[in-house]
């Protein structure tokens, strides 16, 4: 069959090597080789120069990460996929690739604690300016954007807050400036949302999230659309024509992604690469079953309000359906009277797991001020709109009824 004819979950499942297995393998062999052997000076220069696509040293490449990286492509249709070790490295290295002193970002202050904390403090330092305005605001955001602004960027669902901005009026304005609008998707997976469909010009995951297949290991992915006309970028405008999908994938690639050596491991592209075969089911179960356990515990006493998009009422309801459909990924937040009510709720469960991170197989319950956002000043908590009242909630492919039992119990 004709590949263009398949679906994308058939084409994550069926992605062919970039050269044959020797035994035949189903499963892409983990190449734990940090050195890879050349039969000439001449071969080796043509690919330690960008000139032939062999590997060089796994810092740079790796035949089992570049199969991770190739059936993301073939699952999003991203121009170019790079793997990093973590979320936040991508995250990092995405802006070390196309910011420069005396730019400026801008963004919205409902960012998840450790990103904000790259923007407003860590990037500061090396001159990049944080503009934080409220991204579903269009006057405000075209108002902050200037001749020295290296992105919009934001998270499509925020974390803790649950807003969601409208990406396709933000691309246009995006277009309208030459700059690129970069998006946080991990919330939402590329099995169910397609962000370049929507104007998104560079997409930032989490592959720690739903990719891993449950919180088996750290990893983070940034996909180039290449859509974004790099020419009015100072930083990239040299680097356009080059042979590469796009000036921002050389930038990275050739520079970055090497220089700082965030690199994800083979042992974790193996993982990862397994969990992809299985995000759609997975995300699509949990999905499910949070939409159902939000609905099921808005009337229970105990609990004040329950945020999460997709649900009828929401304030970012018809934004969400638009952009998602019925699920707005399988996290959600509700909030009860006070800190201490939150504490003890947390306290009082019994199947539900008291640990950080989302999506994995599991639900989890965090507070995310005393935690996430622990070390910020309450002030400043307070600017983000992070409560002391609030719980996140990740849910898990559990049963529905048995979580919301551990709910019930757990409010007394």
């Amino acid at each position: 069959m004709e590949e263009k004819n398949l679906s994308p979950e058939t084409k994550i499942l069926h992605a062919p090597y970039p050269a044959r297995d020797a035994y035949g393998a189903l499963n892409m062999p983990v190449y734990h080789a940090v050195a890879y052997e050349f039969e000439t000076a001449a071969q080796m220069e043509r690919a330690f120069t960008g000139r032939s696509p062999e590997h060089v040293y796994s810092r740079v490449s790796n035949p089992t990460v570049q199969y991770f990286e190739n059936r993301v492509k073939a699952f999003t249709g991203a121009a170019d996929a790079i793997a990093f070790n973590s979320g936040m490295a991508a995250i990092a290295n995405t802006f070390v690739a196309i910011a420069h002193a005396g730019a400026n970002i801008v963004t919205s202050p409902h960012l998840f604690g450790n990103t904000y904390s790259l923007i407003a403090f860590t990037l500061k330092d090396f001159g990049v300016e944080p503009r934080f305005c409220d991204l579903t605001d269009l006057a405000a955001v075209e108002k902050n954007i200037d001749k020295n602004t290296c992105a919009v960027f934001l998270e499509v669902i925020t974390n803790p807050q649950m807003e969601v901005a409208d990406l396709r009026a933000l691309s246009e304005r995006c277009r309208k400036h030459g700059i690129p609008l970069v998006a946080d998707t991990t919330v939402v997976p590329f099995s169910a949302f397609h962000a370049a469909g929507f104007g998104v010009d560079i997409e930032i995951v989490s592959s720690t999230k739903y990719i891993s297949g449950g919180a088996t290991s750290l990893g983070g992915l940034t996909l180039d659309y290449a859509s974004c006309d790099w020419q009015h970028s100072p930083k990239l405008r040299s680097l356009v024509g080059q042979p590469a999908v796009s000036a921002f994938s050389c930038k990275i690639r050739r520079e970055i992604h090497r220089n700082l050596g965030a690199c994800m491991t083979p042992e974790v592209a193996a993982l990862q690469t397994t969990g992809l075969e299985t995000l759609a089911v997975r995300y699509e179960r949990a999905a499910r079953t949070c939409r159902a356990l939000a609905e099921k515990v808005q009337p229970l006493a105990g609990v004040c309000s329950v945020n999460y998009p997709a649900l009828p009422g929401h304030p970012f309801h018809a934004v969400s359906q638009r952009q998602f459909g019925d699920y707005a990924g399988a996290m959600f937040t509700f909030d009860v009277a006070s800190r201490e009510a939150a504490f003890r709720f947390i306290d009082r469960l019994q199947l539900i797991r008291r640990a950080t991170n989302l999506f994995d197989n599991k639900t989890l319950a965090i507070h995310p001020a005393s935690t996430i956002f622990g070390t910020f000043t309450e002030e400043l908590r307070q600017s983000m709109d992070v409560s002391q009242n609030t719980i996140r909630i990740s849910v898990g492919l559990e049963d529905t009824e048995d979580l919301y039992n551990d709910f019930k119990q757990a409010l007394g």
